[in-house]
């Protein structure tokens, strides 16, 4: 039987302050610098559940729904969704806070998926995360579809053996056939 965490347990928060040679000519946190941070704070989570090294193995879209300022204060949020064998989906939210005018506001969110290695860095199992919360229960029924996604996109699952998204559009398809 594979060991559980449960989900809270991978959660991590960092803050970060947009310094000068953070920013782009606009004043505006660079997107690598975004990425630079989600990828850290994502890479915890991922070791935090597993206890094990860890190593980047896709990157889902990030878009800012908001730009990040110089002297903003950016805080990021991650956790682990859901584990497969040896692979692991982590959620990351990004606020970002003007402090003096008291705005907070979320700027972004993406899914990183890591895959825990041993010393060798061949892939290890790790153990399965068991939800609680609404939000964890929802992010966690929705990793299989998102995974097959990625899978698929990347060449490396066929459209045809994607069950879990065939199911999204069965589903779309019979909702047009009844209006």
């Amino acid at each position: 039987m594979r060991k559980q965490k449960k989900v809270k347990d991978s959660y991590v928060i960092m803050t970060e302050l947009v310094l000068p040679n953070d920013t782009n000519t606009l004043h505006n946190l660079m997107g690598g610098k975004m990425m630079h941070w989600m990828d850290i704070v994502s890479a915890i989570a991922a070791q935090r559940h597993s206890n094990r090294i860890v190593v980047t193995a896709s990157v889902d879209n990030v878009s800012f729904a908001e730009s990040i300022k110089l002297g903003n204060v950016v805080t990021l949020e991650a956790k682990v969704t859901r584990a497969f064998s040896s692979s692991m989906e982590v959620h990351i939210v990004v606020y970002a806070e003007d402090i003096p005018s008291g705005r907070k506001v979320k700027s972004n969110q993406a899914f990183f998926t890591f895959v825990a290695v041993d010393q060798s860095g061949h892939a290890i199992d790790v153990p399965e995360a068991i939800p609680e919360t609404d939000e964890e229960i929802l992010l966690y029924e929705g990793a299989m579809q998102r995974r097959q996604l990625r899978l698929v996109l990347a060449g490396r699952m066929k459209p045809s053996e994607a069950n879990e998204l065939k199911s999204i559009f069965d589903l779309k398809e019979e909702e047009q056939k009844q209006k």
